[in-house]
């Protein structure tokens, strides 16, 4: 067995054929061990510093992903929190140009805003939908409901061309997708998808300058001296982007710290192509059943048309799919096999 599959298989024991990352991952062993110890923390009363400690080595490991300093990023709840700061930061009436269908997190806040102008295109149109008067282009790096990935280099030149700033959610790609968080104004993910943690962690990364963002939901832990700051307004913010912090859902982040370190003693390239060859052994495999899944080239996340209906007699097979719009969504992996991608495609075939 090679180091790989070996460390894998040592992190993951499912008890079903689960092919639904794209919900969310599972969790490795040294998560669920790190998890249990943070409630022991809790529970037997013993201090509470070993799990702030978590908060920051699991922000150094997100920024080691991104390519990115540390002090250009700050923890959070949620996707959904941070674009709220980005939809904050905005001028009335600014232009914020997004892709049709995209998940909800990354530009619902905009809408509710109720005097930003949001322009949505295709995805595939989005690069060349770039105006001089659009201040923004928010979008996902990879699309949740069928894997499609934005082209991203393409966007990036077309945004610098025309002086729009970029927001590019990394939550479908962050762990199986390479990617240089320094390429766009700002870039946010959670880390219960792809990096296989828990849920109520996510991670924002900002500009040096902070791009105009207001710390509004700051409270003592955006300070530069939390611990001097539990009372009144909080005099001196952090001076990295640390200002920009949520409390911690300290237990989150005790799983997020492992599950980070897992992905990267892995090695995303590694897990990249892992992915990937069980996705393509999926599409060959379904066009021998007659079956053509959306076309989204280079994705781990394959969905397919017209069968979304089985996702529940799936389920009572032990395989673990989603149903998205009517869409068959299976996604896979580093705990995937090629013997999970052949029991899905053999339930199909019955």
């Amino acid at each position: 067995m090679d180091p790989f599959e070996s460390l894998v298989r040592a992190e993951f024991a499912p008890k079903t054929t689960f092919l639904d990352t794209a919900s969310s991952g599972l969790l490795p062993a040294r998560t669920v061990t790190a998890l249990h110890e943070a409630v022991a923390t809790r529970a037997e009363g013993r201090p509470l510093d070993s799990l702030f400690a978590d908060v920051e080595n699991a922000r150094a490991a997100f920024a080691r992903l991104a390519g990115v300093p540390v002090g250009r990023v700050a923890a959070g709840p949620s996707v959904a929190a941070h674009t709220g700061l980005i939809a904050a930061a905005l001028p009335s009436g600014a232009e914020v140009l997004t892709a049709e269908g995209d998940f909800t997190s990354v530009l619902n806040q905009f809408h509710v805003r109720g005097d930003l102008k949001v322009r949505a295109v295709p995805l595939e149109r989005l690069a060349e939908s770039v105006r001089p008067d659009t201040a923004l282009v928010a979008v996902s790096a990879a699309q949740s409901a069928d894997g499609r990935i934005a082209d991203l280099p393409a966007l990036r030149a077309a945004a610098a061309d025309h002086g729009a700033r970029t927001y590019v959610d990394f939550s479908q790609a962050a762990g199986w997708l390479p990617f240089e968080a320094d390429g766009y104004d700002f870039t946010v993910s959670t880390t219960f998808k792809w990096l296989l943690g828990p849920h109520g962690a996510a991670f924002l990364v900002v500009p040096e300058d902070f791009g105009g963002l207001v710390p509004m939901l700051a409270g003592w832990v955006a300070a530069e001296k939390p611990w001097e700051s539990c009372y009144g307004p909080v005099s001196e913010l952090a001076h990295s982007a640390r200002r920009f912090d949520v409390s911690p859902a300290l237990f989150s982040y005790a799983g997020v710290r492992r599950s980070l370190e897992l992905v990267e003693e892995l090695g995303v390239e590694a897990i990249h192509a892992h992915d990937l060859a069980l996705a393509d052994r999926f599409r060959t495999g379904l066009a021998a059943l007659g079956h053509t899944p959306l076309p989204a080239p280079g994705s781990p996340i394959v969905s397919v048309p017209g069968l979304g209906a089985r996702r529940a007699e799936l389920g009572e097979a032990g395989i673990q799919v989603s149903d998205r719009v009517g869409n068959l969504r299976a996604s896979f992996h580093l705990f995937n096999t090629p013997a999970d991608v052949d029991r899905l495609l053999d339930a199909l075939a019955r």
